[in-house]
């Protein structure tokens, strides 16, 4: 509502000023200030704030009258009485001098400001006063209080006389009445009052009240009470005094006109609210204002006794202040928004403790902007003059800023899901965000006030709601500073509305208006000066789409009006349509397209708004619908604090037959001092049929006797829009009661459109409490918006010697921050109380998809359990199993559960599970529904309510599960979760993963983690077998740690017996892929594992099978056989070569950049670019089309160039030479020059194409082929070699297969599946005909071998060696390229094993250099 703004000011006394300041009082108009020092009155001006006059007393005087005490000002500013301690009142004259001003402004050459404009003077300069004195009263007692009464002067005595004096005529209009002959009683009604009793009784303080009036007064004996005349007269006769029985303790008093309300202080420290009953006249307690225990435990019943209480000029808020120090501001109805006696206001940054700033006087000042403050101790206040100790010390008065919400003077603004802030001269928004998103060309501008904006995945694109991330994005404002051409002539700023969409506002000064678009950044005022100058606003505005609704006063006229202007059109009377009214407006809203204003009568006037587009510009035209009187019910109009139109209708049976009738204007609702009253249209007479008449001339019903729907309201809102999957929230009411929290009026809809239960209610009024100030309601999104003030504090930047002097050490800077609150599972709540499940489920299932839901569940377990579980006597009617079974009807019902008992204390969990189930139920039920984050989260909750035995039993069995859905990270925690019960330690839990960790199919990440030595040349690494299995499965990482304990441990061998055996499983499903994942996530030693298992589960049992499997796995090509007949390439010049479509898509083209090109230097680069554009548009293949035999076939098309006819050379079968085509080869680009390839060249890139996978699968696949080599396993050596379809990999195997250890039942497998393979390969996939013709040779050699029993040593594979070198070029030049030195081929048997290692060092490294990702050192 409010909330304080930066520092306080402080206002420097003139240093001629021998005494400090005692009271200051602000005129009615709150434009000058009256500030009192014992011999001194002086005139402050408001803006600019400085002192204009002040009168001084003589010595002598000044010792006869005694010291000032109070000052009263006379309604119309003109004169001020001064009470003094000796029993005096002054009356002072307020002249002013004509034309003369003081502190003028200077506008430089050439200024736009014009001096010619009306009321220039005035409001741009402070005027010149002069102080008379001109009368002097001797009361002859000490004046206690002293008070206006319109036109007369109220002053009540230590005597216990009440003086009644004119502001003219003194002398005669005296009248005094003793107030012991004042009857008083508990209420009106009372035949006959009692007396006060006591002849020392007098009046302390007292207030008078105009709406109800009468005075609220504070007798010297703490007693408290309401005195009023009974007629119209003002004698003791007529007066009537009522108490207020629980109150002894009365300090203080002050009144709130517009909710007829009367705050009185009390000695403990609380302010207690009483209003007067309208039937019987007793004074009732409204509510309390007090600080509570919880919120300042130190300090709650220590501040002594209330001192201040002041409402704001727009009755809103209150501020309150103690005796020992502190400032607090509530509500009108006691909701609490400041208070100066907790956080940085009471301590330093070093965690001192400041004196609480204490207060002798204050006064708001204009529109509630600013708050005057005289402090008490005047220690704040004083300036110490450095140059010398003896010169007279500066006094000063400190003055507060407030920023105020929108809705406290225009409380019927019609966009209300918006939260706009006024400020004395800037306006703050909670939807610039949204603006700068829709209008990215002026992002740019007001950059200070840029955040970054979030859309959220729940911003439907309804025009009429913004998103919830424009409106909760961040919790910076938008602010928009008001032009200062505006604010110079027309401060304050009174009204202030923002349109529906959030991109337009509008501010109402003294006079005239403005208004500011968010998308242009441009302010648009009135072109005629004097135009703006002779409106005065009245009764606020508000938007209608593009217009801007106003009722106002026409000076020059002397005519009540309603205007209409448009937005777009120059802001000019020529473009408004002006209505005319018959009394003034003091409200005004709009709902759809009908205005409905409230006047001075107490008359409510309903109008209808239409546009009209038949010139340049659209204009809007009104007509008068219905006027309904509300005189019989409002007792004075200016209680009304609100007034809408809406929809809201108690017959929800109606609505649900006619649903189209739903939107229509059913019910007007009107805020009267706080009662919400609601008067609905009577629909108890005749029907007309909506058919028979058009809309123009439909006569509207007339309206049934008003009913009150609930006390002490301080904002209502409601929504014109419908949605018919959240009826539930579209169609309720929403109040904000202060203190009391909120209230929804809720509508209860029959299941199904059954017929409703005749005993259940329409509606329903459900009370919840939320921890802010509420300013707007999201309706669909469940939330509340406020918006809370937090503070800063500097005073570390100041030396600690001159720290007494600044205003920064002796505040902290307050800036406001958006806040905002879920509500819903409050409602749910209150509905499962009333026994409203089903409305209760109805409710939850419309709002199931917001982002937010399953945290409003886990708040509605969570509070509960709080509250029953913590209950010291026994609940009679638990709720906490209703609210579990409420939420089993959700699929989050695990989570929920689980994430509530994580975040409560274990002494708790008992009382919970009681209710909702068996932990070790809930565990098997997440394991069934594949939920194993939340699984691992029950397990925390087992392993601290069970045995360690049955935290076990669910540890392994969880652990088995995420193994096999490849979840690594909950593995690895698992893995220390089972150790550390095994071990027997006081285990912390696993953290639950919050994220689910993706499955990591797609690559190792066992590169990440580990450095790998397969980048040597082959000249460093010695002949035999070469030891990969440090480097290779000892893992690095965070992993590595799971292995470095002693492996003899029983539980690391529970342990490894699970890992077997998910490996065995792996193996035996030919998994080769996730089996590489799994040993490198886990750090499984797969080498040591795979020795064991060579002959067991690391066979290959079905070659044919094996190789299938390894294709899909790893998106793998099958090998292809071109169209063209192989024995003749070349036919008739021409090439056509067939290459599968997919396998275009899916080629790495990083090899080709290897690829040593005869095109000179300049070629070089240009081959790159050129191979730049294709790689740029590979995709990733898709896995089912990756296998297969049955291929897509596609034609490249020839590329003509110098007139020849000339295509791309086709792959040719491996075993034949191509012969070279004569003349240049060439390919043609359109952004690029010729680039000249031979044929052979040509040839090797459509091998290329035609042979590799993806890159990383062909990382994967060699990381794969070292694993099985170190092991031994060499069937799936030769497997992993048919697929990369490389001699060398076989030549290999099939070198190790002749050595003696090599048993004869492997060596007999492999060379049945290849014989397998070379069967399927005839029939189904002809393209592994040509790499099975290569390597028949040696397959046929190693057949009479293992026939002969020829030791492998005397065996020189001469003629493979050719045939490699023939078959396989990549393989050679690749190891070129890589300046690699091969060892000789013809070396003696024991190299054999040299070549092949240098053969493989040199692909991986080609490899790995080539894949950017994969970071491999050389070790």
């Amino acid at each position: 509502m409010y909330f304080l703004s930066g520092w306080p000011k402080r206002l420097l006394c003139p240093l001629e000023a021998h005494e400090p300041p005692l009271r200051i009082r602000a005129d009615p108009q709150r434009t000058l200030f009256a500030v009192l020092s014992p011999s001194q009155l002086s005139i402050w001006y408001s803006r600019p704030s400085v002192l204009i006059v002040s009168y001084k007393e003589l010595p002598k005087a000044a010792s006869q009258f005694g010291p000032y005490d109070q000052a009263e000002w006379r309604p119309d500013s003109t004169m001020l009485a001064i009470s003094t301690a000796n029993g005096y009142i002054l009356f002072f004259n307020l002249l002013s001098a004509r034309d003369k001003y003081l502190y003028e402004p200077i506008y430089p050459r050439g200024s736009p400001h014009m001096k010619g404009t009306p009321h220039y003077k005035e409001e741009q300069c402070a005027p010149l006063l002069n102080l008379e004195k001109k009368q002097i009263l001797d009361l002859q007692a000490s004046i206690t209080s002293l008070q206006s009464m319109l036109e007369d002067l109220l002053v009540a005595t230590v005597d216990g006389l009440l003086h009644l004096i004119h502001w003219d005529g003194v002398i005669n209009g005296r009248k005094a009445i003793n107030l012991c002959t004042v009857p008083f009683s508990v209420d009106l009604h009372s035949s006959r009052g009692s007396f006060l009793g006591f002849e020392d009784v007098h009046i302390r303080d007292m207030e008078y009240c105009a709406t109800l009036d009468g005075f609220a007064v504070v007798f010297s004996d703490g007693r408290v009470g309401f005195i009023t005349p009974m007629s119209s007269g003002f004698t003791a006769e007529q007066l009537h005094g009522v108490w207020a029985q629980d109150v002894l303790d009365g300090t203080c008093v002050a009144v709130n006109n517009k909710y007829q309300l009367m705050a009185f202080g009390c000695a403990n420290g609380s302010v207690q609210v009483y209003t007067i009953d309208n039937s019987t006249g007793a004074m009732q307690l409204s509510h309390k204002l007090e600080l509570t225990p919880k919120q300042y435990p130190d300090i709650w019943n220590k501040t002594g006794a209330v001192r201040l209480i002041k409402w704001s000029p727009d009755s809103c808020v209150v501020m309150v202040t103690w005796e020992y120090g502190g400032l607090s501001l509530w509500s009108v109805f006691g909701a609490q928004l400041i208070c100066t006696l907790g956080g940085d206001f009471a301590y330093r940054s070093d965690g001192t403790k400041k004196d609480p700033l204490k207060i002798s006087s204050m006064s708001w000042g204009s529109e509630g902007y600013h708050l005057w403050v005289i402090d008490a101790s005047n220690s704040g206040n004083i300036m110490p003059e450095k140059a010398c100790k003896n010169e007279a010390k500066q006094f000063g008065i400190l003055q507060f800023q407030f920023i105020k919400s929108a809705l406290t003077i225009n409380p019927c603004i019609s966009n209300q899901e918006q939260v706009l802030l006024q400020g004395e001269d800037r306006l703050y928004l909670n939807c610039g965000d949204a603006i700068q998103s829709q209008n990215p060309r002026s992002s740019t501008a007001h950059s200070e006030h840029k955040v970054i904006r979030e859309r959220g995945q729940f911003s439907d694109g309804n025009l009429d709601s913004q998103g919830l991330s424009t409106l909760l994005g961040h919790r910076h404002w938008h602010v928009v500073q008001i032009h200062s051409t505006y604010l110079e002539i027309n401060w304050p700023i009174r009204f202030s509305a923002i349109d529906k969409l959030g991109q337009n506002v509008a501010v109402v000064g003294k006079f005239g208006f403005a208004h500011y678009s968010l998308l242009s950044k441009k302010w648009k005022l009135f072109g005629n000066i004097t135009q703006e100058q002779t409106m005065t606003v009245t009764g606020g505005l508000v938007w209608w789409n593009d217009f801007i609704v106003t009722a106002c006063y026409n000076l020059s006229d002397r005519q009540e009006e309603l205007r209409v202007y448009l937005r777009t059109a120059n802001l000019d009377n020529a473009f408004a349509h002006i209505t005319k009214v018959q009394a003034e407006t003091l409200l005004l809203s709009v709902f759809r397209d009908i205005i409905i204003l409230f006047r001075a009568d107490c008359s409510i006037c309903l109008y209808s708004i239409e546009r009209k587009s038949d010139g340049p510009n659209p204009t809007a035209s009104i007509q008068v619908l219905q006027e309904v009187s509300m005189s019989r019910y409002i007792p004075h109009p200016f209680l009304v604090v609100s007034v809408t139109l809406t929809s809201v209708r108690t017959e929800t049976g109606i609505s649900l037959k006619m649903p189209q009738q739903a939107c229509e204007a059913e019910s007007i609702m009107l805020n009267l001092a706080g009662q919400l009253i609601m008067v609905q249209r009577d629909r108890s007479g005749p029907q007309i049929r909506e058919k028979d008449s058009s809309p123009n001339q439909r006569k509207l019903l007339p309206f049934c006797a008003p009913v009150v729907l609930a006390q002490s309201v301080e904002n209502v809102w409601t929504t014109c829009r419908s949605n018919k999957q959240k009826r539930h929230l579209m169609e309720a009411l929403w109040l904000s009661c202060g203190g009391s929290g909120m209230k929804v009026w809720l509508p209860l809809f029959p299941r199904d459109h059954r017929k409703p239960h005749s005993f259940l209610s329409r509606r329903i009024m459900l009370p919840f409490h939320i921890n802010i100030y509420p300013l707007a309601v999201l309706f669909e999104d469940a939330l509340v918006l406020g918006a809370v003030n937090d503070t800063v504090l500097y005073d570390c930047l100041y030396a600690h010697s001159s720290a007494m002097e600044h205003i920064e050490v002796l505040f902290p800077f307050c800036i406001v921050e958006r806040t905002s609150q879920i509500y819903l599972h409050h409602i749910l709540r209150q509905l499962l109380v009333k026994n409203l499940g089903e409305q209760a489920l109805l409710l939850a299932h419309s709002c199931a998809t917001l982002p937010y839901f399953p945290h409003v569940l886990e708040l509605m377990l969570h509070e509960v359990l709080e509250e029953e579980a913590t209950s010291r006597e026994p609940i009679p009617d638990p709720l906490l199993p209703t609210v579990a079974k409420f939420i089993t009807e959700f699929p989050l019902f695990l989570q929920t559960v689980v994430h509530c008992a994580r975040k409560t204390e274990y002494a708790l969990w008992n009382y919970l599970f009681a209710a909702v189930g068996n932990p070790k139920d809930l565990f098997e039920e997440c394991l069934m529904a594949q939920d194993l984050d939340t699984a691992a989260s029950y397990l925390i909750i087992l392993q601290n309510m069970e045995v360690p035995a049955v935290s076990r039993q669910h540890a392994t069995l969880l652990f088995n599960t995420a193994l096999e859905q490849g979840k690594w990270d909950l593995c690895r925690h698992m893995i220390r979760f089972l150790k550390a019960i095994g071990s027997g330690e006081p285990e912390t839990p696993p953290p639950t993963p919050t994220t689910q960790e993706p499955s990591s199919s797609g690559g190792f990440e066992f590169f990440r983690h580990r450095s790998i030595s397969l980048s040597q040349s082959g000249d460093g690494i010695p002949a035999g077998k070469f030891n990969l299995q440090k480097t290779l499965s000892m893992p690095s990482g965070p992993s590595g740690k799971r292995w470095s304990k002693d492996s003899d441990c029983a539980e690391n061998m529970y342990i490894d017996m699970m890992l077997w055996r998910h490996a065995r499983r792996l193996l035996e499903e030919i998994r080769l892929k996730d089996l590489g994942c799994f040993a490198a996530q886990l750090g499984f030693e797969l080498i040591g594992w795979l020795c064991k298992e060579r002959t067991r589960a690391a066979r290959v049992e079905d070659f044919v099978t094996a190789l299938k499997k390894l294709h899909h796995d790893f998106l793998w090509p099958f090998p292809i056989i071109p169209v063209c007949s192989i024995n003749s390439p070349l036919k008739n010049g021409k090439y056509r070569t067939v290459i599968g479509e997919q396998l275009l898509k899916s080629q790495s083209t990083d090899s080709f950049l290897n690829m040593e090109i005869d095109a000179g230097g300049p070629g070089v680069p240009r081959s790159h670019s050129w191979l730049g554009t294709i790689s740029s548009s590979q995709r990733e293949m898709d896995a089912a089309s990756s296998h297969g035999p049955h291929m897509q076939e596609a034609f490249l098309s020839p590329l003509l160039n110098k007139g020849d006819e000339c295509s791309i050379g086709s792959a040719t079968d491996l075993t034949e030479t191509s012969s070279i085509v004569d003349g240049d080869w060439t390919m043609v680009d359109e952004n690029f020059s010729t680039l000249s390839l031979t044929q052979s060249e040509l040839e090797h890139i459509s091998l290329e194409l035609a042979s590799k996978g993806p890159h990383k699968s062909q990382v994967q696949l060699r990381y794969l082929l070292h694993i099985f080599m170190e092991a031994g396993c060499l069937d799936w050596c030769a497997v992993i070699g048919l697929i990369l379809r490389e001699s060398s990999i076989i030549n290999q195997v099939f070198s190790l297969l002749q050595s003696s250890e090599v048993d004869g039942e492997l060596l007999q497998n492999i060379k049945t599946g290849l014989y397998a393979v070379d069967r399927w390969a005839s029939t189904d996939c002809p393209g592994y005909k040509p790499f099975l013709t290569v390597i028949k040779p040696q397959l046929q050699k190693l057949s009479e071998t293992a026939e002969e029993q020829v030791q492998p040593e005397t065996f020189q594979p001469m003629n493979l060696s050719r045939v490699t070198e023939q078959a396989s070029p990549r393989v050679e030049e690749n190891r070129s390229s890589a300046s690699h030195s091969a060892s000789p081929q013809s070396d003696a048997g024991g190299s054999t094993m040299s070549r092949h290692e240098d053969d493989m060092a040199g692909l991986e490294e080609e490899d790995l250099l080539q894949e950017g990702s994969y970071d491999c050192t050389v070790s």
